[in-house]
């Protein structure tokens, strides 16, 4: 399938890596202009040099300040916003929620759902200067589902679906569209995490935790990453 993105401006969230990595590389191909950001300056620095047409910088999407710096360069460089990509999403810990502390609780929330509504929030009034646009939030299949030792991911990926749901609502009237995707299982680093810890909770072999995840999933595999391009 071809895409036609010529002239659109596009911000996208933790795009150094991942799904924000390979987000970022369907829009540059199909001719869009991105401003991306990312924590990890490593991460950054490689997409950036990968891409033409791409600029970014290094932000905490949890930083009030670092998300006005960033709407106010990606003003600069976009000269204005039709597409929103909040993809900036954190594991979290593994563990039964008895033992969660208040302080891993609030790091997995704030990383996957609080980035979202500050992402959301700074964006609209640039969408609505536009004349319309959208907003897309990743979730995950978690969002539909629990998961046992996963209740701050699960948690905030079922928040994800709520904000977005009633953000539509909100917006729908000023041509602004917002949708969530709520891919499985993303083969990559970070399901290996969840494995690996999960795996070493539960006193069990990461083959074995990795069998029995991929054996929920309808394909019996993990989603390739290079599927996840929006």
């Amino acid at each position: 399938m071809s895409l036609d993105f010529n002239g659109k401006r596009i911000i996208i969230t933790a795009a150094g890596g991942g799904i924000g990595r390979e987000t970022l590389r369907l829009f540059n191909e199909a001719g869009a202009k991105v401003f991306i950001c990312d924590i990890d300056e490593n991460g950054l620095s490689a997409a950036l040099s990968a891409y033409d047409n791409v600029d970014g910088m290094v932000a905490d999407v949890l930083d009030p300040m670092a998300i006005e710096t960033l709407f106010e360069r990606a003003d600069d460089y976009l000269g204005g916003l039709d597409i929103m990509v909040n993809n900036a999403g954190t594991a979290g810990p593994t563990q039964l929620i008895e033992e969660i502390s208040l302080e891993d609780w609030h790091a997995c929330v704030n990383v996957n759902l609080t980035s979202a509504f500050l992402g959301t929030r700074h964006a609209i009034p640039r969408l609505k200067k536009a004349g319309g646009g959208s907003i897309i939030n990743l979730s995950s299949a978690a969002g539909k589902f629990g998961f046992a030792l996963r209740s701050p991911y699960v948690a905030s990926k079922w928040g994800i679906v709520g904000l977005t749901r009633t953000a539509a609502l909100e917006l729908g009237p000023f041509g602004i569209r917002c949708n969530c995707i709520q891919p499985g299982p993303v083969e990559g680093d970070r399901i290996s995490r969840v494995i690996r810890a999960k795996a070493d909770a539960e006193g069990r072999s990461e083959n074995q935790v990795r069998d029995e995840v991929v054996s929920t999933t309808s394909l019996r595999k993990f989603v390739d990453p290079h599927f996840l391009g929006i």
